[in-house]
């Protein structure tokens, strides 16, 4: 009888067990402040913006998370703080249990940089027109070493490799190899970002942030590109933050859904719990949103008004001006984001039941 077998089991079980991505009380504040002269000129004082305001959540192995919200709720800034891109003003990031900022400060940087990459929303915007696609892929080949290439002699060893994988990839998403000679300005909207999702595949890693990779495309591209990388995903593993402001999408890439509002999330449920039975009041603002095409007459709660100024938010929930819930106590005190019935909510009125 083998009885190693046993602890490497439960070792496997307990990985698998823990959240791949850990997100603890995360916020990012931003100085907007006038220069110094105008402000002492005009006598105003410092001005902050809270882009994302004490987020917490967790994202399991090969799952998909989905934040959601209007424009301006912090769901791009959560995104690049998970990748680095911007450090945190409170709160930390864990990937695979151990905090990112260190981790970036540390020689194990590269290491975890492989491990996750994003991919941005323009793929206009994030393509260098001067290069060819084969070099495009091939720079975070390059960059992390992972074609090997020992010395002169072996130059062209080293490019074949590259050529080869560079064609792997581009077959991998939809692509031919001998697309690797073209150029950006080749391509369509579409294919731009499937070469954007190979360079972020060129590394192998096991977390994608993606910033609302669809929304600069057409409706017939989008769903192209989504099952590219849901079938990227169930083939390798992956797993993804997703961004997006349309529930439509994110009701076919995710395992979870987070409504974000003015930066912080107001609801956190898994999808068939989110379309089925939305809790907060802003959430079933966003869902009667969506048009009706079935035309079944199920009632609507119009909910009026806009996003309010993020330099001057409202006081207690930042949702009270727009909700026709909301009381005294909404205007007063900042609902904690609570698990009620299964669902993470930050709201008073289903709190007390009075939704």
């Amino acid at each position: 009888m083998n009885t190693s077998a046993a602890p490497h089991a439960a070792a496997s079980a307990t990985t698998a067990a823990t959240p791949l991505v850990q997100v603890h009380g995360l916020s990012k504040t931003f100085d907007v402040s006038a220069p110094w002269l105008n402000r002492v000129v005009e006598r105003k004082p410092k001005q902050f913006v809270h882009a994302v305001d004490s987020v917490s959540f967790a994202i399991q192995r090969g799952r998909t998370l989905a934040l959601v919200g209007e424009s301006g709720c912090g769901k791009s800034t959560v995104a690049r703080l998970l990748v680095g891109l911007y450090a945190p003003t409170q709160g930390r990031v864990e990937f695979d249990g151990r905090d990112i900022a260190t981790t970036l400060a540390s020689d194990q940087a590269p290491a975890l940089r492989r491990r996750m990459q994003m991919i941005f929303q323009d793929p206009y915007a994030s393509l260098n027109p001067r290069w060819k696609v084969e070099d495009i892929i091939g720079e975070p080949l390059n960059e992390h070493g992972l074609i090997a290439s020992p010395g002169a002699a072996a130059t062209r060893v080293g490019k074949d490799d590259l050529k080869s994988r560079v064609g792997e990839l581009l077959k991998s998403v939809g692509l031919a190899a001998a697309d690797m000679v073209k150029f950006p300005h080749q391509f369509s909207g579409g294919q731009r970002q499937r070469i954007s999702i190979a360079r972020a595949l060129a590394t192998q890693p096991e977390f994608l942030v993606c910033d609302e990779p669809t929304s600069a495309l057409d409706v017939s591209v989008q769903a192209q590109v989504l099952n590219i990388m849901k079938d990227l995903q169930r083939k390798q593993g992956l797993t993804y933050l997703f961004i997006s402001h349309n529930l439509a999408v994110v009701r076919h890439v995710s395992d979870q859904v987070g409504v974000m509002y003015l930066g912080r999330l107001a609801e956190l449920a898994d999808k068939a719990t989110l379309f089925s039975r939305p809790r907060h009041p802003y959430t079933r603002m966003l869902l009667d949103a969506i048009p009706d095409i079935h035309m079944t007459g199920r009632a609507r709660t119009p909910v009026q008004g806009e996003v309010p100024n993020p330099l001057k938010p409202p006081s207690g929930c930042s949702f009270h001006p727009r909700c026709p819930h909301a009381n005294a106590r909404c205007k007063q005190e900042r609902p904690a984001l609570k698990t009620l019935q299964g669902v993470q909510i930050a709201c008073h009125a289903v709190e007390e039941g009075r939704i």
